[in-house]
This record gives C-alpha cells, structure tokens and sequence, in this order.
C-alpha cells in the first residue's frame, strides 16, 4: 500500500480555490481514513524490472545452466585451468546485472522527473498530487490533454470530450455529461471537468493495461528474436553433436577416463554462444544510461532500436518545430469593426476557457479581461473542429456569440479575406479568424453564416536547435515530413525558415485522398502537410507503413495521441499532455527536439554493432559444430581442451566484441537480422573449422612419442586463432586506429602465451619444431584467403 501522509498530500506549490459554488472535495481527515483502509491507486507502475527480475533474468538462463553443470564436472576431473570457461560466466553475468542495474536507476529516476501530476481537489483546494495518492472518493479536475488516471463519475463537465479510442479502439470523442461514467485510460481531447474517483489501483479498468505497458522488457525486437531464433537452432544442433562427441571419446576411444571428460566438455562449451545475449543486455542497458544522462527517457528499451530503423519522421509543427509559446502581432479589424471593442471581446474568449491553449494564452497575454462581460456558454478548442466559442452578457442588455479559429475553416471558399490571410501566412505567421455567430452557440452549424471581425496575427517562436535536427535526418537519409493542424501555407513557410528539403510542396490535408495507396503516393512526393485533423494523422502514419516505411511520430498534444499510438516510435515531448506521454515510447524530457539525433544515433550504434559482433560468436558456434562432426565421423580424439578455446574465444571474442559492441556506429539498422548474420557465420566457421581439422590431421601424421598430443593441438589451435583473427579483422571495417591496435592487441596477447614458459605450461600449448607451425601459419593464411573471398562473394549475391 502507498503511504500517504495526509497533512502533506498536495503539492503546497501551487495550491488553486476552486470557483464558488463548485464541490470542494474531501477533506484530509477523509483522506487519511481512506489511506488506513488501504483505498489508494497503489499500481505499481514501473520503467524497469525489479532487481531481483534483473538477478533472476541474467543468471538463471539456459546456457548457463548448460555451462554450470559442464563446469561443475571440469572442476571434478581436470585443473583449474579447463575451468576457466565458467568463471568468465560467472565475470560476465556479473556485468550484466551490474549494468542493468544502473539501467534501471537511470529509468526510475528519469520516470519520476516525468510523472504526470493530476489535479485532485481536497479541502476546498486544487493542487497536484502523484498517480498513486489518489484515493477512494477524490475529485479530480480534468483539462485538455489530461490522462485518466482512475475509473470515475462525472461530477462536472464543461463541454468535456473524451477519448476513449486506446480502450475501445472508436475514435470519435464522446461528449461527457455529470453522471457519466469515465474510464481510466481514456483521455480529455476538449473542455474541462472534475470526476469523482469509484475504482481505484488494481480495480481500476485499465491498471493491469498500465502496468504491464509500463514494464521495462526486451520483448517485440527483432534483434532480441532474431538472437532468439538462433540460439533455437544452435540449441537444435548442439545435442545431437554432442551426444555423439560423448560416445565418441568415451566409448569409441580407450582412453583415459577424466581426459576424455575434459576432452568433451571442452567440444561442447564452445557450441554456445553464451556471450551473445549478454551482450546485448550490455548494450541497451549503456545505451539507456547514455540516452538518460541526455534526460531522454525510454518508457520501451526496444524503442532504441525501433528509431535505428525509422527512415521516416513525422514531425508535428507546435512544440516540435516551434517552441510552445506565441506572441500576438497585430489585431486587423475587418470592415468597419471597431478595435477597442474586439479587444474586448478578445479578452472574454481569454476568460472563457480556464484551460487555454499556445493561440488564446498569447491573446490572454496581450488582451486583459475588462470583467464587464459575462461568459453564458462556451465551447471549448477542438483540433477536430479548428476552432472555439463563447457566448456572452455584455453587460448593457447585449447577448453575443462568438467563434475563434482557423480562417480557412470559419470563411466559406473565395472570401476576400483569404488572399490577405495567404499573404501573412506566406511569411510564416499564424492567423486567426474572429468571428461573430448568427445562430446559437450549441447548434451543429454554429459556424455557418458567421461574420468574420477581425484577423488576430500571431508570430510563433522557432526552436533554435530544430533547423540542426532537420538537417541531420537529410544527412541520415530519412525523411521529415510535417504535419499539423494549421495552415498548411504557414507551415509551410516555418518549414522553408529551418531548411526542410521541399518545404515549398505545401499540402492541404482537407484535399488529400482517402484512398490508402494514393494518399501514400502523395505523402512520399511531398513533406509539409497542413490542416490536418487527429485522424488523418493515423490515416497517414498507415498510409507511409503500407509502403514499408519505418515510421517515428513526434507530438506534444492531445490531438497526436492516435498518430503516436499507432507510428512504430512514438515520441513525446516532456512538457506535453498526459496523454501523449502515455503512449510514447520515448519521452523527451528537455523539451529538446534536438535530443531526437541522440536517440537515433544510439539505436544504430547498438543494432549495428550487435549485428558485428554477433557474427563473431556464431563463426565460432559453427566451427565448434563442425569439427566435432569431424571428430565424431573420422574416429579421433577431440582435438582441444576447454582451456584452448576459452583463450581463443577470450582473445578473438570476448574482449574484442566487448570494445566493438560500444564503438560508434552510424549506419541505418537493416532489417533480416538472422540471415544478415548467418551469411557471413556459415562460410566463416566452415572453412575455420577444415583448416584446423586439416592442420590437426597433418600434425597427428608428423607428431609421435611423448608429447605428441600436446604438439597436435597446438598446432591446431595456431591455425584456429589465425584464422578466427583474420574474421575478427574482417568485421573491424572499417579500420580506425583504435581497431587495427584492439586486433594487434589480441595477436600479441596470442603470441605472448606462446613465448611465456608459465603461461606455456598453464594454457598446454607449446609449438614443436618449424616445419608443422609453419604449415600451420600456410594453411591459416589460406583459409583466410578464402574466407576472405567468400565475405565478398556473400556481398555481391546474398545482399542483406
């Protein structure tokens, strides 16, 4: 249960009266009585796993159960040295926790900066509180953009409209009456209101929903199923193999008991790949930390690789392009209005609407209230409609009606007032159209017949920083299309000042088809969209995935809900509605547009450099697999012990993969993750695997007496480490000084073992005369000639 201290439950910061007459909520004493019976809304919503999901999920994992009995029984018949294959398990699972961990901090941390704070009225006073201190009985107030947070009853309503398209799947808004019930998980796209709480926590209709949505998890990413999908089929291939490795040292061969245990075990550790999946772990998990130290919170870890993929942005003009906030520039009166008397007018819509928007804010901020008239009925902002509404006392006898839009909306086709609207919208000013209502304020054409009075000129303020971010997708190859609700010529103009590329194709959306197909024809030849309404947005994030684009939605407002829901990344920015902060994956909590190429940047640097380095685990996956058939159909004793392959896959691996898995890496993440990979793994690791094979052969031909076995070996693991060198120089492309010297590091660590008398004696490897190294050195060359040619003939005709 949340604990709630009942003197301190609201936010003391900006504590609100509510207006006279309204329900004044309950009181702390009721709270507090609510908070001993346990009726608080205390889901757990959580942006990570717990630690002990984050122990149990790198630790108990197939593989290592697998390597800990294989090492259980190498601790009881070998030296310390043939063990040495679980202690790096143990060292890398210890990695993984640690850095999940620190994930997971950096999540939780960023997840409570960006908690959304309904407003709950308690003793008479609005305040913000969190989710989870809502109780039985709480009167919640509502605004545009405002998540419901639990089940409840209408108690007031102000032309409130709901959404409840994410729970229902209808997206039409249902209008809410006192009595109504709402449904948590639904959102307020118009008007105001307050409910009262029925069902809170798990009761609550959408809870589990919330949680589950809410849970840190590495599932529904092509990467983590690919990687899947693999280790199926190496799980597949590794039993059989290794039930005949088994019978072939131990029964076909008399040999000495505990050594040909070693010999064994030390074919099948190296068949898994165990490394593979944690690093990938590893990988999101400093790409998490990174992302966040840039207050980038990603609410679904695959939404970093989601956005390496995205070769389409969809940007919504307000807050992304433009920063939140506007400035009126000039009133123009129409005909014969008189301007003292529109400012007044202007300043009532103001007062009308206690939840305005960036347009009326900035008409508060230069229009006062005179306070003379009074407001009789309102109609608040919708994006569907384009436009509001008041109908006023004035104070002298006078009723009037007023609306307050889009001009295009309001004034029928051919109004002479359009060509001067054209012209400012052409510099990139937004207008707005006041207009005086011939019927009453509630009829479905209240619009119709309305005389318009004046143009109000606003001036929206650019984000500094957008022009940078446009620039940088142009360079990435994807494409920025904008898509808002205003005037698509003045968007159009906002476009052309930050440098989008076609800025100058301007798009009606009023005027697109409704046909899929085409109007995705008309989306790919053109990048500026105005007028467009919430659905329409949906329709063409649709439209672009039926043309096989990777598509990134960005929004800060109610109206983006559906478009973010239904695009493959959804991004939010930190300032935006509560609703739109639901649904995205990734939330930028700077309010910074800016951060947008981090993100990206991130995502590619983990799938592209997951995608290297899991080449390298399964080239030795491959080869491990390959010789053990070898050994298994020629009748010969194994040719390594686990100690060899723990060193080879340490130096041409492990330490190695480590380094490339966190290198920068800027190439567009490609779909076909599996095949990708295995195009290069399986030439790689069956030419690996003949040449040792073959130089194992030749070396059991030349070695005899005493110390032949060792001498076999050793020169069967040159071959092997030469070879899995040159793969692993091959992934380094392309070279960098830091990689040519990580390569040359990991061959002089090899040929350090083979100089040094202890490490000699302690890996089992000793090279005998010249003649068999040498032939060991030639065929490794060899191979890597092939392997060589094979990488580039997989290129030109198994392209990715």
């Amino acid at each position: 249960m949340t604990h709630i201290d009942a003197g301190a439950e609201l936010d003391p910061v900006h504590p609100v009266a509510p207006p006279p007459g309204r329900a004044t909520g309950l009181s702390s004493a009721e709270v507090a009585e609510r908070v001993a019976r346990g009726e608080v809304n205390d889901v757990p919503v959580r942006s990570s796993r717990s630690t002990t999901e984050i122990i149990r999920g790198n630790v108990f994992t197939r593989f290592n159960a697998i390597i800990g009995v294989l090492w259980v029984i190498m601790l009881c018949v070998a030296p310390i040295q043939d063990s040495l294959f679980g202690f790096v398990i143990v060292a890398n699972t210890g990695i993984g926790i640690i850095q999940e961990l620190r994930a997971k901090k950096t999540l939780d941390g960023l997840a409570v900066i960006g908690e959304a704070k309904p407003t709950v009225r308690r003793d008479g006073v609005a305040a913000e509180i969190s989710t989870s201190e809502i109780v039985l009985g709480d009167l919640v107030e509502l605004g545009p953009g405002d998540k419901i947070a639990v089940d409840g009853e209408v108690a007031e309503a102000d032309g409130l409209e709901v959404d409840e398209s994410l729970l229902t799947g209808e997206a039409d808004p249902v209008l809410k009456k006192p009595g109504d019930k709402l449904m948590s998980g639904s959102f307020v796209v118009a008007g105001g209101g307050a409910f009262t709480a029925t069902k809170v926590g798990r009761e609550a209709y959408a809870a589990q929903l919330a949680e589950e949505a809410s849970r840190f998890t590495l599932v529904h990413s092509e990467l983590r199923s690919g990687i899947s999908t693999i280790l199926k089929y190496v799980t597949w291939l590794m039993v059989p193999t290794s039930i005949g490795l088994v019978i072939s040292q131990l029964v076909v061969k008399d040999d000495n008991f505990k050594e040909s245990i070693a010999y064994t075990v030390g074919g099948i550790v190296p068949m898994i790949p165990e490394g593979l999946v944690l690093l990938t772990s590893v990988a999101f998990a400093i790409g998490v930390i990174r992302l966040g130290r840039k207050q980038c919170l990603v609410q679904e870890l695959p939404a970093i690789e989601g956005l390496a993929r995205v070769d389409t942005v969809c940007l919504d003009k307000t807050g992304t392009l433009t920063e939140g906030g506007m400035d009126v520039t000039e009133l123009r009166p129409l005909g014969d209005a008189d301007e003292a008397y529109l400012r007044k007018v202007l300043g009532a819509l103001g007062e009308s609407d206690p939840r305005p928007n960036a347009s009326l804010q900035a008409i508060i901020d230069a229009y006062p209230d005179s306070e003379e008239w009074r407001c009789t009925e309102s109609l608040p902002f919708s994006s569907a409609r384009k436009y509001s509404g008041a109908s006023f006392s004035e104070g002298d006898g006078e009723n009037s009606t007023w609306l307050l839009g889009a001009p295009d909306v309001l004034l029928p086709d051919g109004d002479p007032a359009l060509d001067e609207i054209g012209h400012l919208n052409e510099q990139g000013l937004r207008v707005l159209l006041l207009a005086r209502a011939a019927g009453e304020l509630d009829a479905p054409d209240v619009a119709t017949g309305a005389r318009p009075a004046a143009l109000v000129v606003l001036e929206q303020r650019l984000r500094p920083d957008a022009a940078d971010t446009l620039r940088y997708f142009e360079e990435q190859n994807v494409q920025a299309k904008v898509i808002s609700g205003d005037n698509a010529v003045s968007v159009g103009a906002v476009a052309a000042k930050l440098g989008l590329p076609g800025a100058q194709n301007t798009v009606d959306a009023r005027r697109l088809p409704a046909e899929r197909s085409e109007m995705a024809d008309e989306l790919d030849a053109n990048a500026v969209f105005g007028r467009v309404t919430p659905q329409q947005k949906r329709d063409m994030v649709g439209a672009l995935q039926s043309k096989g684009h990777t598509v990134a939605m960005t929004g800060d407002g109610v109206n983006d809900v559906l478009a973010l829901k239904d695009a493959d990344i959804g991004v939010s920015m930190g300032s935006g509605s509560e609703a739109t902060r639901a649904v995205a994956q990734i939330v930028l909590l700077n309010n910074s547009f800016a951060t947008l190429p981090s993100v990206v940047a991130e995502g590619r640097r983990v799938i592209g450099n997951i995608t290297r380095v899991a080449t390298l685990f399964l080239v030795k996956t491959v080869y491990s697999v390959v010789i053990a058939l070898l050994v298994v159909c020629s009748q010969v004793e194994y040719l390594f012990l686990p100690r060899h392959l723990t060193l080879l896959s340490t130096l041409t691996i492990g330490v190695p993969a480590f380094f490339l898995a966190l290198a920068p890496n800027k190439e567009r993440a490609k779909p076909h993750f599996v095949r990708r990979v295995m195009r290069y793994a399986l030439p790689g690791g069956i030419v690996a695997a003949l040449a040792t094979f073959a130089t194992y052969l030749l070396a059991r031909h030349h070695y005899t007496g005493e110390g032949a076995r060792e001498a076999e070996t050793s020169a069967a693991t040159l071959t092997l480490f030469l070879v899995s060198l040159w793969v692993l120089a091959i992934i380094a492309r392309p070279y960098t000084w830091w990689r040519i010297g990580l390569v040359a590091a990991m061959g002089l660590g090899f040929l350090l073992v083979l100089t040094v008398p202890y490490l000699q004696d302690f890996f089992a490897l000793k090279l005998v005369g010249t003649t068999l190294p040498w032939a060991a050195v030639g065929i490794a060359a060899a191979a890597s000639a092939v392997i060589e040619l094979a990488f580039r003939l997989v290129d030109r005709r198994v392209p990715a």
